[in-house]
């Protein structure tokens, strides 16, 4: 049986539908999830990665984990009290959903330290494991939806530095791997998009697959950090400012390892428009 925690985010929700659709027996798992969430015929529990005991019906037979590193509540986890309790239910296996700013930012607190520490309790955990660390996510372009829904604009800084934005079903896919096959174990992937792209470009693939135009507004560098202040802390805003206008030559690396793992190119920004283009109609 495979768990999959934080099972209603965008990574979770792809992976519980690609692991039910072979047959496995799944169980998806996030605070406030219902059965509107997940497919027909998958169990899922309500449960809370802060409070390790909550998980502990979760995991009663489980095989395998796939573990998400929090998000925004990362520093509240204790990740060693989540793998005790999934390790008294059963699971050999987890792949753990980390960041590249493991590697790319290390001195960051909101992108690298923390990290960091929930990837060390991984791999002393004695169970067999697989780290992903996957860049931007496509998805993020969600935050221009009501814009481009009401307005057909976009808003976004640093208009023209491409980063490599990886669709979250690439790294579902690859998570699922590693999770029903061997080979994975010990293994670190990183996780981009095929190209650079920028956010005027995928404003521009929004349009492409609107059938109509998406103006793009560039922001300055202090009007994006009023807007980000608004739902993400100072420190997380810092960092992500400093990644998305001087990204290092790493973060702007084209990993091989989706190609490596799945057998296919990643998807483009421009695919992921094309398949989620109803939240910006």
């Amino acid at each position: 049986m495979f768990v999959v925690t934080g099972a209603t985010g965008n990574v979770g929700r792809s992976l519980v539908q690609s692991l039910a659709a072979t047959g496995v027996r799944v169980t998806a798992t996030s605070r406030g999830i219902s059965a509107a969430d997940v497919p027909q015929h998958v169990e899922y529990r309500r449960a809370d990665l802060v409070d390790p005991e909550s998980l502990r019906p979760v995991f009663d037979g489980a095989d395998a984990l796939f573990l998400q590193n929090g998000g925004p509540s990362a520093h509240q986890l204790n990740p060693q009290d989540i793998l005790d309790v999934a390790k008294a239910g059963g699971v050999g296996r987890v792949v753990l959903l980390s960041s590249q700013g493991v590697a790319t930012r290390p001195g960051s607190a909101s992108h690298g330290d923390t990290a960091r520490s929930i990837e060390d309790a991984v791999r002393q955990s004695g169970m067999a494991w697989t780290i992903l660390r996957p860049g931007g996510f496509s998805s993020n372009a969600y935050a221009w939806a009501e814009s481009v829904r009401t307005r057909r604009t976009a808003a976004a800084p640093f208009a023209d530095v491409g980063l490599p934005t990886i669709d979250p079903d690439d790294i579902a896919e690859v998570a699922a791997s590693a999770l029903r096959e061997d080979g994975h174990t010990g293994r670190i992937y990183e996780l981009t998009g095929p190209v650079l792209s920028t956010p005027r470009e995928r404003a521009e693939a929004i349009g492409d697959a609107l059938g109509e135009p998406v103006r793009f507004v560039e922001q300055t560098r202090d009007e994006a950090r009023a807007e980000m202040l608004r739902f993400m802390p100072e420190p997380v805003v810092e960092t992500t400012l400093t990644i998305l206008g001087e990204p290092t030559p790493a973060e702007q690396r084209i990993s091989p390892d989706v190609q490596q793992v799945l057998g296919r190119a990643p998807r483009s920004f421009a695919d992921w428009a094309r398949r989620h283009i109803a939240a910006f109609r």
